[in-house]
């Protein structure tokens, strides 16, 4: 068994190989560096393989010499729970396409096995892939659809479910955990990297976005069937397959208020850039529970790069402060880059963020980008990169209220 860290690529047929003599690397930033062991875990079995075409893998000497591969390089897909600490190294061929919307993470052959570049962050038994996209799940989604006919949030997560394999679309079905209802067709950002959205030139979108509005009813009598039958039952308004659900504010808040009329059960959680504090305070006021808000940046100039809004990082910010005042439990889901979010200057931003409002938790998530699309709109380094590890290591240190996951957690009480 060897305990040298070694290079993967992939051949023109598309096998797996490791590189003996060559290092396996990692990138941070537009940084390839080597890896250590620390800096490794074996690869998850949920984890899944994929090639980067036009981007050439490369792999380190004994002697430090960088060289290229006669082979792709080769990523990681991690499964919710894990947070990577390095992207895939490679030298970008100058006609190479975009790459599509996925959290790339450095992989490399260690002790003889497959090891990624990667920190457990949170337990993931619930999100664990075994449970999703069963042999009984088109049963399941009949009768829910029998249950609720004509129900168009319900057509719309069985869509989402069977075609795009959503596991919060999912959970509807299952009658358990955290079951997504879709509200907004429009957004008041234009992020970068939305999942549901990209101009025809980009990269495809890995779903698509809802069409309609749905009415307070609708909302409403989703949200009792769930809340009412689920397991740690949580409906959560913000989806991939949406835009902004503060925009819906109408609606969402009435249809809390039909919902609280019937059903004291369960939690119910928005998923917000919480940019229109207007909508997000109404909501709030109906009797929202949880928060969890998307950001990149706790620097205007960065937030303002990815987000390209209508709004600005201080409106964020009174969105938050109003949320904590109210006892709403909020989350940032915290859009994780190695070698941006962790630059010193990112680092003393957040510091400070947290200083100011002190929210609940960070849920960490891996940034699905091209990594050299992202880092040419985004602001140019001022300082170093300290690391993913210490990066967290650092915040957890100054505020050990703040709970470092990946996913949102069901909130007693």
């Amino acid at each position: 068994m060897s305990d040298i860290i070694t290079a993967v690529y992939a051949d023109e047929e598309g096998n797996i190989l490791d590189a003996p003599g060559l290092r396996g690397m990692g990138r941070t930033g537009s940084t390839n560096v080597e890896l250590k062991p620390e800096d490794l875990i074996p690869l998850p079995e949920s984890a899944d393989l994929m090639l980067l075409p036009g981007h050439q893998a490369v792999g380190m000497t004994a002697e430090g010499e960088v060289l290229p591969i006669a082979g792709q390089a080769v990523s990681a897909i991690l499964p919710a729970g894990y947070t990577r600490l390095f992207l895939p190294a490679y030298e970008r061929e100058e006609e190479a396409e975009r790459l599509p919307l996925y959290g790339y993470t450095a992989v490399v052959v260690y002790k003889d096995e497959l090891y990624c570049a990667a920190l457990y962050t949170d337990e993931n038994d619930k999100w664990d892939p075994v449970h999703y996209n069963t042999a009984e799940l088109k049963k399941l989604v009949k009768r829910t659809k029998k249950d609720l006919p004509n129900n168009r949030i319900v057509e719309q997560v069985a869509g989402c479910s069977l075609n795009w394999h959503c596991c919060t679309a999912q959970n509807l079905f299952y009658r358990r955990w955290e079951c997504g209802i879709p509200t907004s067709p429009v957004c008041n950002a234009n992020c970068f990297g939305c999942i549901s959205l990209q101009p025809a030139e980009c990269c495809p979108s890995p779903q698509s976005r809802i069409t309609f509005r749905p009415t307070p009813e609708e909302i409403a009598e989703v949200g009792i069937y769930h809340l009412t039958v689920a397991p740690d039952g949580i409906i959560s308004f913000g989806q991939g397959c949406e835009g902004e659900p503060s925009l819906a504010a109408d609606n969402i808040a009435a249809g809390i208020k039909l919902i609280r009329a019937k059903t004291s059960k369960g939690q119910i959680n928005m998923n917000s850039n919480v940019g229109w504090t207007e909508g997000v305070k109404k909501i709030i006021d109906a009797g929202l529970d949880s928060l969890r808000v998307s950001i990149i940046s706790a620097r205007p100039e960065g937030y303002d790069a990815y987000y390209r809004a209508s709004y600005h990082l201080e409106n964020v910010k009174e969105s938050i402060a109003y949320a904590l005042e109210k006892g709403v439990y909020v989350s940032l889901n915290l859009l994780y880059f190695p070698g941006y979010n962790d630059r010193e200057e990112e680092l003393a931003a957040w510091q400070e963020f947290f200083r100011e409002l002190p929210v609940q938790m960070i849920q960490v998530r891996n940034l699905n980008i091209d990594p050299d699309a992202f880092l040419a709109i985004m602001p140019e380094a001022k300082g170093k990169a300290v690391g993913t590890r210490k990066f967290l290591e650092t915040l957890k240190a100054e505020f050990p209220q703040l709970v470092i996951g990946s996913f949102s957690h069901y909130v007693e009480g």
